[in-house]
């Protein structure tokens, strides 16, 4: 990987640790669903006016429905599973459960898309599920049903990011020359017209909250921020990386987000950091070391055996 590439995934990880400081803003107030419908509703607002003064194109032509698909697989269908998932699941369980991305793509790859899966890179993602939960450490949890379809709802949501990466590739692959901003654009618009009946659910439930949202500055600004900067560059980001690193490399910027989050949560909450915090950074940059390093091997092999 080439130093752009490792500063890439380090924006886009600081950009999505942030959205749990803004979603930790606007949740609580608006309510989950109606945070994240705004969410995608404003990150299609504006790659819709940013993306035409860029000069990118918003008409996908044939590739309208695969990246309409895309975005609910990528975007949709996790952002529900996970709001029904935070009904009954403390925030650090979902945290953890987010960060099974990479071994979910480690197992889809290798089930269904021919990915090459090697002992180092099953051990590499094992640290990093150890670092995340070192960092997100909570408290025991009662075992019941409901505990165990929001575990159900996590894994399926991370299912969906897992396979997501492999799927860009397949459906819209680099040399067919779309441009990864009008993936982005395309996705989102489908996890936006996903979530429209469930925006206009919590809308009637709370008519006042959408007026609320708009008028109280902290709120605003938390929407904002989740719409522009960690959804729409945010997603641009991803699908150059899924095209640039591939999408077994580019799932490792899950291990990323809780240090960030801790980060931001330390910087602009005061929240505490710990020596947990200190030793999980370090077992995540151990597991980034050991899928990143693992990913390139076999190319670089190819070329030893091409030259020989």
């Amino acid at each position: 990987m080439r130093p752009s590439d490792y500063a890439r995934l380090l924006l886009l990880a600081a950009l999505w640790g942030a959205s749990f400081l803004f979603m930790r803003i606007a949740a609580p107030v608006l309510g989950g669903m109606l945070t994240a419908s705004m969410r995608i509703a404003l990150g299609v607002a504006s790659l819709t006016i940013f993306l035409p003064l860029l000069g990118v194109s918003l008409r996908l032509g044939r590739h309208l429905r695969a990246t309409l698909l895309l975005g609910v697989i990528n975007t949709g269908i996790p952002l529900l599973m996970y709001a029904l998932a935070a009904r009954v699941l403390p925030a650090g369980y979902s945290a953890i459960l987010n960060a099974t991305t990479p071994l979910m793509g480690v197992i889809l790859g290798a089930v269904f898309f021919g990915e090459r899966v090697d002992s180092r890179k099953m051990l590499g993602v094992a640290v990093g599920l150890a670092g995340v939960a070192t960092l997100t450490a909570a408290g025991p949890i009662e075992v019941s049903l409901a505990a165990v379809l929001g575990t159900i709802a996590c894994l399926i949501a991370t299912g969906c990011y897992g396979a997501s990466g492999f799927l860009v590739r397949r459906w819209i692959p680099p040399k067919l020359g779309v441009d990864a901003r009008q993936v982005a654009f395309g996705s989102q618009l489908g996890a936006c017209l996903l979530l429209l009946p469930f925006f206009a659910v919590s809308l009637a439930q709370n008519p006042r909250s959408l007026v609320f949202a708009f008028t109280e500055p902290s709120l605003l600004l938390s929407l904002l921020a989740l719409g522009i900067a960690c959804t729409a560059i945010g997603y641009i980001l991803y699908f150059n990386l899924v095209n640039d690193i591939g999408p077994i490399r580019c799932l490792t910027v899950t291990f990323l987000i809780p240090p960030f989050g801790v980060f931001w949560g330390a910087l602009f909450l005061h929240e505490r950091v710990t020596w947990a915090h200190l030793f999980g950074s370090a077992l995540i940059m151990a597991a980034l070391f050991l899928v990143l390093e693992t990913a390139h091997k076999p190319a670089a092999e190819a070329k030893r055996k091409v030259a020989a």
